[in-house]
């Protein structure tokens, strides 16, 4: 018998092909094969049905795929559709199943199977209860496609008329940008406030010390706005003839385990534990979920599948872990009974993401790993190992001290049982724990001597700037997005230039990006609106579980946004500037504005065109603006090849070049130019350009030679193969290689 089985990505065919018999033959669609066609919107509305009608067409290059797995179907005798288990898996298994069908007669052929981890169990159990689509997530992923693009198609085009061109609006991306944005008011506008502690060093007994902190005064907490008060109360504690130990309470604390993780769990500790970027987390992640090759040729499957907001863990999962921790570690770090994990609202089809096999630890699979698949690796096991131990126990001491009507106290703490820190530790809890050492000798009543009292001043902070981590933690605390778009999110709000990166890797946005955000809430406060979004997500989740109908949450949407948009489109088709207190320099009479060009943001008059002021400015940390004189020219030592005066270099529109002094009357422009002649037509030269703020390099014949390298370049060799060049690569986290672009040369060097 010939059997079908379809998965979404091409590595895991060979991971699956060893659990299979000879029978089975295995392709991968590469991802979606249908979506809305890239220039028009593809969504119509049947107002006499009320019905939304959508228009797939077939992405490019994906007919030969297509073509290639109904040339199979049809002479398959079980066809299994097996992309992934979340929505997208489920349209892409319906849009194949469209093509199959019409070729396979028997429809009772075609299944659909999903399976949580790549493994010979799972795979035979899903083989063995094969279903039908879901169209229920169909119809949610559907859903979800065209809010986007109606969003994202209807209203690009305004931004571009109201503020410049080559903007886009996103559904979730712009209120994401949003939350980056009121963050980004909310530093600008805090005032920080002063505030004192006072810190006291006393002696026990002529040998032991302990520094406590001044808590209470009068049994009411201090307040300490500044020096002059602080210096008051000092004077009054030295007053104090003595001070006893007014009381000292032993406690024991525990310290549960963390939770297995769910992808924005694993999202964070990832970024804050190992550095990594969500984008560059998820690409770990599907690798070993996928499989990657260990001491034999056939690659393992690591992890269960990594988009999920659910922390269930099988049963099976769980008994493994338990015998586990009693083999590796002892009776006494195994809890009574399995830890059980839940969250509000998961989509509970999924499990947490953990270790296949808890067996496969670390030290045993790491050898055969990249170091990023190997850290990654070791965070998930480590923190699903953990999971299942017992807390960590900690004795607590606090002693009071008192002096008068002055109150000092200190808190200690001593870990009694490491429990699940034996194996997962976090950074952040380790600082918490940091030991404040408590001298054994102290007894209740007894007298200390205050030695010295050390008073400290103090800041309030503004609330800190969202990273990559903490903006993931946002948007799931406020449902905004699901564990499949987190990536994508912030991956285009960082691609837009809506937002750049400090120094910390913490978002700030840019002028542009709170320009847009401003005008999108004035103008679509529904789509810009959290909770809106929110509730949205909540009744997308509804769409899957078939409790609504597709139809009647899209058209609901539509009706309100429509009548917003349109609104919107009326308002004055002057473009949008953003307002500023300062007064024009050069008129005196009009206030200087926000402007975007082709080069980016400038000041300019309001008053213009009867005032032609214009001005480059740059932002300060507290959000006031200041204004920066363009840099003049400068003049170079070489000489212009045409007319012989000299070069200099300019800052233009796409940032700086070299030109002949001479302009207008010559017209020299210099060129970067590579050692190797154009590949294609073999006789002009590869020269370095520009387009939007992009490097390239193209052939000089350019338009009878249509050359080009994408991106820049290393003008050296590939020392491996003949190839005359090396394509420079910045990864996610700001690192530079440079790579033979050559098909299987594989070579590479860091910079």
């Amino acid at each position: 018998m010939k059997k079908l089985l379809i998965v979404e990505s091409p590595a895991k065919i060979k991971t699956i092909s060893k659990f299979l018999g000879k029978e089975f033959k295995i392709m991968s669609t590469v991802g979606h094969i249908k979506d809305l066609p890239q220039k028009e919107l593809g969504i119509t509305i049947d107002e006499k049905n009320k019905k939304i009608l959508i228009d797939y067409v077939v992405i490019e290059k994906k007919d030969k795929v297509i073509a290639d797995i109904v040339k199979e179907a049809r002479s398959s005798d079980e066809i299994y559709l097996a992309p992934d288990p979340d929505r997208e898996g489920e349209i892409i298994a319906w849009h194949i199943a469209q093509d199959i069908e019409k070729v396979v007669k028997d429809h009772k052929k075609i299944h659909r199977i999903t399976f949580n981890e790549i493994t010979k169990p799972a795979i035979q159990n899903a083989l063995e209860h094969p279903s039908h689509i879901d169209i229920d997530k169909v119809n949610a992923q559907q859903a979800r496609r065209v809010l986007d693009r109606w969003v994202g198609y209807e209203v690009s085009p305004v931004l571009w008329q109201k503020i410049t061109k080559g903007l886009s609006a996103g559904r979730v991306q712009s209120v994401a940008l949003r939350l980056i944005c009121m963050r980004e008011d909310e530093i600008r506008i805090f005032k920080p406030e002063e505030y004192w502690t006072i810190h006291g060093l006393f002696i026990h007994d002529k040998k032991d010390s302990i520094t406590a902190d001044l808590t209470h005064i009068n049994k009411k907490k201090p307040e300490l706005p500044n020096k002059e008060t602080v210096d008051k109360i000092l004077k009054k504690i030295s007053d104090i003839d003595s001070f006893i130990i007014e009381s000292i309470k032993d406690t024991q604390r525990i310290k549960n385990p963390y939770a297995p993780f769910m992808t924005s769990s694993l999202q964070q500790a990832a970024y804050n534990q190992l550095g990594f970027s969500v984008q560059k987390t998820m690409q770990l992640a599907q690798k070993l979920y996928e499989g990657v090759p260990l001491d034999e040729d056939s690659p393992v499957a690591l992890i269960t599948y990594m988009r999920t907001d659910s922390l269930r863990i099988s049963d099976t999962a769980l008994k493994q872990a338990r015998e586990f921790i009693t083999e590796q570690f002892g009776k006494e770090y195994l809890p009574a009974k399995s830890q059980v994990y839940s969250k509000d609202k998961a989509q509970d089809a999924h499990e947490a993401i953990r270790p296949i096999n808890v067996g496969l630890t670390p030290e045993s699979v790491n050898k055969f790993l990249d170091k990023d698949l190997a850290k990654l690796y070791t965070l998930i096991w480590k923190r699903f190992v953990a999971c299942q131990m017992k807390p960590a126990l900690y004795a607590q001491r606090s002693v009071i001290i008192q002096g008068g009507i002055f109150t000092f106290k200190v808190t200690g703490s001593t870990l009694l049982f490491d429990g699940f820190l034996k194996v997962y530790r976090d950074e952040e809890d380790d600082e918490k724990d940091t030991k404040i050492i408590i001298p054994a000798s102290l007894k209740e009543k007894n007298s200390v001597i205050l030695e010295k009292t050390t008073p400290k001043q103090h800041f309030t902070q503004p609330p800190a700037r969202y990273s990559e981590a903490t903006l993931v933690k946002e948007m799931e605390k406020e449902g905004i997005g699901r564990p499949s778009t987190y990536a994508t999110i912030l991956k285009t709000i960082q691609a837009r230039s809506y937002t750049t990166l400090d120094q910390k890797k913490k978002f700030i946005p840019t002028e542009l990006g709170m320009a847009v955000v401003t005008l999108l809430t004035e103008n679509l406060p529904k789509i810009m609106n959290i909770k809106f979004t929110a509730l949205m997500e909540e009744d997308l989740d509804k769409i899957a579980q078939g409790s609504i109908p597709r139809d009647k949450l899209l058209l609901a949407f539509y009706e309100a946004f429509e009548k917003d948009l349109e609104a919107f489109r009326g308002t004055s088709t002057k473009r949008s500037a953003q307002p500023t207190d300062i007064t024009c320099p050069q008129c005196k009479k009009g206030t200087l504005v926000i402007r975007f060009g082709k080069s980016g943001p400038f000041l300019g008059c309001s008053r213009f065109p009867e005032c032609s002021f214009t001005s480059n400015f740059e932002r300060l940390e507290d959000g006031t603006i200041k204004l920066v004189k363009a840099a003049e020219p400068k003049l170079l030592d070489e000489k212009c090849p045409l007319c012989g005066k000299q070069l200099r270099q300019i800052v233009g529109r796409y940032g700086p070049f070299i030109a002949c002094s001479g302009y207008p009357e010559c017209k020299y422009i210099h060129q970067e130019k590579a050692s190797f002649k154009c590949l294609e037509c073999k006789t002009g030269d590869v020269i370095k350009r520009s387009w939007k703020g992009k490097i390239f390099w193209g052939c000089s014949r350019y338009p009878a030679c249509t050359f080009s390298i994408s991106g820049d370049i290393k003008d050296k060799p590939c020392p491996k193969c003949t190839n005359p060049y090396l394509l420079k690569k910045v990864s996610s986290t700001g690192d530079i290689s440079y790579v033979c672009p050559t098909k299987d040369c594989g070579y590479t060097e860091e910079e």
